[in-house]
């Protein structure tokens, strides 16, 4: 079955992730470009190879110690504290062993925040914000858990992860071009404010890095923007498994402290970028196939 206990499988939600991934390839592979370019001036070295290996370095994210060292500090979260530890450990070792997880790869980190959330990353990462780690009960903490490690049962992490590193080189560049942009324009408006051409050449060099900037900044929303929605069937997915494996009501009660934080109703647009489906939805959706199985 699909849905076995601390089984991995490559579910439909894993499969639709690879889309984004799919899509930023093309994108990537510009963004190589100057990083090739530097690279050749000290070694020299084919793109494709560069590339090669680039990719390769993304494909380590997925081994646990690395994800332990070094994608917990790529994505800015941190070790438990003295006082999240033991909530956030019982928690854990709880829905690890209703899994039936096997697997002792998987780590947990927490990221500062004033909110109820969570997300799972590379293989064996999961993540909650400090606020759920302190203030959840302990059933709530067990519900997101489980949530996330479902979404690692169901290998919806794998292309996400892959994603968001391709992505590195693209926003890498997106905030260079806009940097050098206000560079240019202050050298032109200071040291070629008495030569009118010289000043307009300044501007002309601002335009073309503010034009590449805007290039890969589109590009990454964009990326960022499809990847949500193609994720929400993730989540979706990972909700369902979560009640398969009986702690679908204790889900739906972290979620409804959700629905404290986000008072405002978002715009269409706003939507493309948020990252989970609204609470309330999600919420309706487990109550009524809690109600089903009840009957």
């Amino acid at each position: 079955m699909a849905d076995r206990r601390g089984t991995r499988n490559f579910d439909r939600a894993a499969l639709l992730a690879a889309i984004p991934l799919i899509a930023v390839l093309p994108l990537w592979a510009v963004a190589m470009v100057p990083f090739w370019l530097a690279l050749n001036l000290v070694v020299e070295i084919s793109y494709f190879a560069a590339a090669g290996i680039y990719v390769v370095a993304g494909l380590a994210l997925f081994v646990p110690v690395v994800q332990r060292v070094v994608l917990t500090r790529l994505i800015g979260a941190r070790r438990p504290t003295a006082e999240e530890a033991p909530r956030l450990q019982r928690a854990f070792n709880e829905v690890a062993q209703a899994l039936h997880v096997r697997d002792r790869g998987f780590a947990l980190g927490v990221v500062d925040a004033d909110a109820v959330n969570a997300f799972a990353s590379g293989g064996h990462l999961v993540v909650v914000t400090s606020y759920a780690a302190r203030h959840l009960d302990h059933d709530a903490l067990c519900g997101v858990i489980a949530h996330e490690f479902c979404h690692h049962l169901g290998s919806h992490t794998i292309a996400l992860t892959m994603q968001q590193w391709l992505m590195l080189p693209v926003t890498t560049l997106a905030r260079l071009g806009a940097y050098l942009r206000n560079v240019a324009l202050a050298a032109s408006d200071t040291f070629a404010r008495s030569s009118g051409p010289a000043q307009r050449v300044g501007r002309v060099i601002a335009a073309i890095f503010n034009g590449l900037s805007w290039f890969f900044e589109i590009g990454s929303v964009a990326s960022h923007a499809l990847s949500n929605v193609v994720g929400r069937s993730a989540e979706f997915r990972a909700d369902q498994r979560v009640i398969s494996m009986g702690y679908g009501r204790q889900l739906a009660d972290a979620l409804r402290r959700t629905t404290t934080h986000h008072t405002e109703r978002p715009t269409r647009w706003s939507r493309l970028l948020e990252t989970h489906p609204p609470a309330r939805t999600r919420i309706a959706r487990i109550e009524g196939t809690l109600r089903r199985r009840r009957r």
